[in-house]
């Protein structure tokens, strides 16, 4: 027996030498700068593996969008790279149907959740594609960035925002998208419905007018499906959002998200 123990020893010992799969020491150096969030933004499962990244030049520092200027210079100098730039992302929710745009057709007395209220439904809404605002993207904030407004819709804080997705997954209606905070214009209507049909539904639905695609920048913005869809967020700018009759594109004003208003047009 002890010889059979002796054997099996040695082997594993040559095993464990031979097929040791070596770990550069800086990976848990670098981890531990890290905010430890395992939120993902970064693009990888998690700190650790977004470590290993920056360990091994695939990705920059800046690609943590949760940690601070000066964090990110602290991984950059301990590594002797460059931070690298980081273009801040943020979510964004394409529905301006709050209490009082929205007409009703019944209360919902059920689960105070959106995904419940999903199911029966749409929670009493006319337009039963829009924001149900029950909160569910609130509470899955792990940042705290999403609070809800007396129109009973989300409101993004871009600063404590880091487009980690936590909206995004929870959403029953797919109604957030993360985007580049340098983007100045943003659809918000979701409604496949078109016409007077969208508009009784919801005062500030897209009437699939098409008046944004005509004035906006060529190939900048074109309509889909009734909806508009812009193609190049770099040159679509605030003239698209001019004469639109119900405010369901609109300019994103300063770094907050903004609720849509209704715009008068003159002609």
């Amino acid at each position: 027996m002890f010889g059979v123990a002796l054997t099996f020893g040695v082997i594993l010992a040559i095993a464990t030498r031979t097929l040791r799969v070596y770990e550069d020491p800086r990976i848990d150096d670098v981890e531990g700068m890290l905010p430890g969030t395992n939120c993902g933004a970064c693009g990888q499962p998690g700190c650790r593996a977004f470590a290993e990244a920056v360990v091994s030049g695939s990705q920059k520092p800046s690609g943590c969008t949760v940690s601070s200027p000066d964090g990110l210079a602290l991984i950059a100098e301990y590594l002797g790279v460059e931070a690298g730039t980081q273009n801040k992302r943020v979510a964004r929710l394409h529905c301006a149907g709050g209490t009082s745009s929205v007409r009703r057709l019944a209360r919902y007395d059920g689960l105070p959740s959106c995904r419940a209220a999903f199911l029966v439904n749409g929670g009493g809404r006319a337009c039963s594609w829009g924001c149900l605002g029950l909160a569910d993207c609130e509470r899955a904030c792990t940042f705290d960035a999403i609070a809800m407004n007396a129109e009973a819709l989300p409101v993004v804080n871009v600063e404590g925002c880091t487009a980690c997705g936590d909206c995004v997954e929870v959403c029953p209606l797919d109604l957030f998208t993360i985007e580049p905070l340098a983007n100045k214009v943003l659809v918000q209507c979701n409604s496949p419905v078109t016409g007077p049909e969208a508009t009784r539904a919801c005062a500030v639905a897209c009437d699939a007018c098409g008046r944004c695609a005509l004035d906006a920048p060529t190939g900048a913005l074109v309509m889909k499906g009734g909806l508009p869809v812009i193609q190049d967020a770099g040159r679509c700018d605030v003239t698209c959002t001019l004469r639109c009759p119900t405010g369901a594109i609109a300019e994103v004003v300063g770094n907050q998200f903004q609720p849509r208003r209704r715009l008068e047009v003159a002609s």
